[in-house]
C-alpha cells in the first residue's frame, strides 16, 4: 500500500462525490445493480448509503492505497458512529463501481 498510489477514476468520483455530498454524482458512479456490504453483512445499498453517508455528513479521509487503485485504508468520519479506521474494496465494471465492500480496519 501506498498514500501516493492512483485510485481508479471510478474510486477516485465516489470519494470525491461522498465528501461533496453530491449524491447525483454518487449514484452516477454505480453500476445499475451495485452492490454493497458493510462490515461482511449485504446491505441495500440506498438505504445504507442514506443512513451511513447522507445524512450523517460521511466524510472519507484516504490514508494509504493498494497497487491496484481499488481499495483503500481511510479514516471514515460521520455523525452516527463517529470516526473510525476502515478498508474499502470496490469491483469496477466498465468504468462504474459494480460492487463496494467497507469494513473497521
Amino acid at each position: 500500500m501506498s498514500p501516493t498510489a492512483p485510485l481508479d477514476p471510478a474510486v477516485e468520483v465516489f470519494i470525491d462525490a461522498l465528501n461533496a455530498h453530491d449524491t447525483d454524482r454518487f449514484f452516477a458512479v454505480l453500476a445499475r445493480d451495485a452492490t454493497m456490504s458493510d462490515d461482511g453483512v449485504e446491505r441495500d445499498l440506498a438505504q445504507w448509503t442514506e443512513a451511513e453517508i447522507f445524512s450523517s455528513n460521511g466524510h472519507i479521509r484516504v490514508e494509504t492505497i493498494c497497487a491496484d487503485g481499488l481499495s483503500f485504508v481511510a479514516d471514515y468520519t460521520n455523525t452516527r458512529g463517529g470516526s473510525m479506521r476502515t478498508n474499502w474494496q470496490f469491483v469496477v465494471r466498465d468504468g462504474l463501481i459494480a460492487r463496494f465492500e467497507a469494513e473497521q480496519a
